[in-house]
């Protein structure tokens, strides 16, 4: 399906306007970045880069997508005409997916003539603004575990699109399932689920829904123990299922004192074992908070498909260079109060100090600390995908790991502070 029109009617005007000044075909560079991490948080994550080549792909207009802008009269015939072959022929470069990134971190990078590049805007800020969102705040999830499983469970939280998407985000930043059964199909990410509360209320009883369930999924099963009275429901578990139970879920109450006695209830009943699940709207401060607790897995559904406060990135896409009359590639830049940003195309290292980092370095290649560690590659050369676009979610989650285990320790704080490191910017 072609995702042309995934876009704001002003990419196309702006086109055909440019085709009309004449400037439609100058070589020009747009950046992605933040000025800013959303709610003061320590860093950003990468995420969305696989799903976005794939639909910039995918970015094509058919005779659908004409005719629909032709009854509109969107742009002129000439202008539909050039869009009925366009396919994006420019270069593509950033940050891996997986990365950290902070302010002014150059995260993706568009090479190509004015026309072909600022099409795609729309589309990469859309992918790139929510899955960066939905990562970030997984990702401090996962940090506060502590090693604990994290099951992604939001689909009735956002937009049935949404929702597999930010499984995606999730998962490679270390979350280790979904519920999402199409994100499971379109990702292979291992996918869980077992019964709600609306399973028990069907029977007759608390124990007949649970022998039912443990008939048809085994006694390695979550049974949900809290639609009623939680004592008793534990009890009813392990009357069923046996010690061997595999796990019981909690949806409700005060976690941590409902955790821990839970805990020793099925110590006592000699389900040594049985692992405890606990849900009902988790986010990493809840998860830091229940740290001390003896629970075995997470299940995390609205706060992270919502980005935990931050649905989106704050990601901008800025033209930071253009050719000039002379064919020369020229600095540009936006100046407005607030709003500025350094001009030209950059590259990216992260300086460190033995293995910890301690700064992210931006700007001309030349400029930048030849002993860092280099952090943008090529996606796309000429309209072709590079060697890095052929990256797995696995490949992905290794690179997370290795990135997030450079920063200062206090970059793990959850409180609002200053990014984990300053950006310097060379050249400006």
């Amino acid at each position: 399906m072609s995702t042309a029109l995934l876009t704001d009617h002003y990419e196309l005007t702006m086109v055909d306007a440019a085709r009309r000044s004449g400037r439609a075909e100058r070589r020009s560079v747009f950046e992605v970045f933040t000025r800013r991490l959303p709610g003061d948080r320590r860093y950003g994550v990468v995420a969305g880069t696989g799903r976005l080549l794939d639909d910039i792909d995918r970015f094509r207009f058919g005779d659908e997508e004409l005719a629909f802008l032709e009854k509109r009269g969107v742009v002129s015939t000439e202008t539909l005409a050039w869009l009925a072959d366009y396919r994006f022929h420019g270069s593509i470069r950033g940050y891996r997916e997986g990365e950290l990134f902070f302010p002014h971190s150059p995260i993706l990078q568009v090479e190509g003539t004015f026309a072909e590049a600022v099409l795609l805007e729309t589309l990469i800020l859309s992918v790139l603004n929510h899955d960066c969102a939905v990562a970030t705040a997984a990702s401090r999830m996962v940090q506060h575990a502590a090693g604990r499983p994290l099951i992604e469970m939001g689909s009735r939280r956002t937009s049935e699109h949404a929702a597999w998407a930010a499984a995606r985000a999730a998962y490679l930043v270390g979350f280790s399932h979904t519920s999402n059964l199409e994100a499971g199909r379109r990702f292979d990410i291992p996918t869980l689920g077992t019964a709600a509360h609306a399973f028990t209320l069907v029977h007759d009883s608390e124990k007949e829904a649970f022998q039912a369930q443990i008939d048809t999924l085994g006694e390695s099963t979550t049974l949900l123990v809290d639609t009623f009275d939680v004592k008793s429901a534990v009890e009813q578990a392990i009357e069923v299922a046996g010690v061997d139970l595999g796990a019981v879920r909690i949806d409700s109450g005060d976690l941590p004192t409902v955790v821990k006695e839970v805990r020793a209830q099925l110590d006592r009943l000699g389900a040594h074992r049985t692992r405890i699940v606990v849900t009902n709207d988790l986010d990493e401060y809840a998860i830091a908070g229940l740290q001390a607790s003896p629970v075995d897995a997470y299940g995390v559904g609205t706060s992270v498909v919502t980005g935990s406060g931050q649905p989106a990135a704050g990601l901008v896409y800025k033209l930071v260079a253009r050719e000039d009359d002379a064919g020369q590639m020229v600095s540009v830049q936006k100046t407005s109060t607030g709003k500025s940003n350094p001009g030209g195309q950059k590259n990216a290292v992260r300086e460190r100090r033995g293995q910890v980092a301690v700064a992210e370095h931006v700007g001309p290649g030349d400029q930048l600390p030849a002993d860092a560690r280099a952090l943008m590659v090529d996606w796309i050369r000429e309209g072709e995908a590079a060697p890095a676009a052929s990256a797995t979610l696995d490949d992905v989650r290794s690179h997370h790991e290795s990135a997030i285990a450079e920063l200062p320790d206090d970059a793990m704080r959850l409180t609002a502070g200053e990014p984990a490191l300053p950006t310097v910017i060379h050249g400006s």
